[in-house]
């Protein structure tokens, strides 16, 4: 028997999670049985936990897009019991049971050995919002962009894809404008390493479809207005790496960035990336993110405490990272 946080939905289609003590027999199918040590709470799984919108498809479900632990059995050569694992997406916590428990059993091509010297907590404080911003930066350094160019905004910046793209880009040299709501903030973005704080609402109204050029490039977790904003601002060349939709999945912006000032709107996603892709993100965060970045950045809860520090993460209550350690 292991513990994990159950979601199921009433008729009414509402939303229920609580603590289950769940048998190994009623895991999903899959070639690899994980003790899990750590999982994370991500913006997804704010909105699968409350049913604020529809996340899950199957039911019931332990939710978790990421975990990381020790493989206990495994039917694929890959990987043998005792070896350091961690899991990001291929919609697990949607439609496969994720990392909100002591125990998952996935598909092997899910998983990937945990970098040399990094811990299943520290993989956790990065998480599905550390690997994501990764991404980011990775999609902007292949469009060439480079600290020369000039200063990089991050929208939803005291969130986790946010907070960990300021650190991961600011030490690679370059000049970090940060967008939030919480401005009261300020001083923890500046010791992530954002040069200059703005005020979210000087983005997320309607714009002018070009507007005065502000920033070389953008990592952009927020959609919508703020997303057509910031493309609408960007240096002739620029480029912006698009991963989430905080304010909303709409992208009401016209052409004219793009084929007036030869914008770049580079899609980041995080959940089916290949292989390869993930490998080269955990290698590179293993190496360019500072452990005490992680330190300040992140809160260690409960399993039991994820529901409550769900709704409160939906409603912008939390800063960067939040890691569930399963076994407390």
């Amino acid at each position: 028997m292991f513990q994990a946080l159950l979601l199921t939905q009433s008729d009414d289609r509402r939303t229920h999670a609580a603590l289950a003590e769940l048998d190994e027999s009623q895991l999903p199918a899959g070639d690899v049985l994980v003790q899990v040590s750590h999982s994370t709470l991500n913006y997804k799984d704010g909105l699968a936990i409350t049913g604020k919108a529809p996340v899950v498809r199957t039911w019931p479900m332990v939710p978790g897009i990421d975990f990381a632990g020790t493989v206990i059995e495994s039917a694929d050569t890959r990987y043998r019991a005792g070896d350091a694992v961690l899991l990001n997406g291929w919609g697990v916590g949607e439609t496969h049971w994720g990392g909100l428990a002591q125990k998952a059993r996935v598909k092997a091509d899910w998983l990937l050995p945990l970098p040399a010297g990094m811990t299943a907590e520290r993989a956790m404080a990065i998480g599905t919002a550390g690997y994501t911003a990764m991404l980011c930066v990775m999609a902007l350094q292949a469009q060439g962009v480079t600290p020369d160019r000039g200063p990089v905004l991050v929208t939803g910046a005291n969130g986790g894809v946010g907070s960990i793209a300021i650190a991961l880009l600011s030490r690679a040299g370059f000049t970090v404008h940060a967008s939030t709501g919480r401005l009261g903030e300020a001083a923890h973005l500046k010791s992530l390493g954002a040069a200059e704080v703005i005020d979210r609402a000087t983005l997320s109204a309607p714009g002018k479809p070009l507007q005065k050029e502000r920033w070389a490039a953008a990592v952009d977790s927020v959609g919508s207005h703020t997303l057509a904003n910031v493309c609408a601002s960007l240096h002739y060349g620029g480029v912006v790496a698009a991963c989430g939709l905080a304010q909303g999945m709409d992208f009401p912006a016209t052409v004219a960035p793009f084929i007036l000032r030869g914008v770049t709107l580079a899609g980041v996603d995080s959940v089916m990336a290949p292989y390869a892709r993930r490998a080269e993100a955990w290698s590179r965060l293993a190496a360019e993110l500072p452990a005490e970045v992680l330190a300040g950045n992140t809160a260690t809860i409960a399993l039991g405490d994820a529901p409550a520090v769900a709704a409160r993460l939906l409603a912008g209550q939390v800063r960067g990272r939040v890691v569930v350690d399963v076994g407390r």
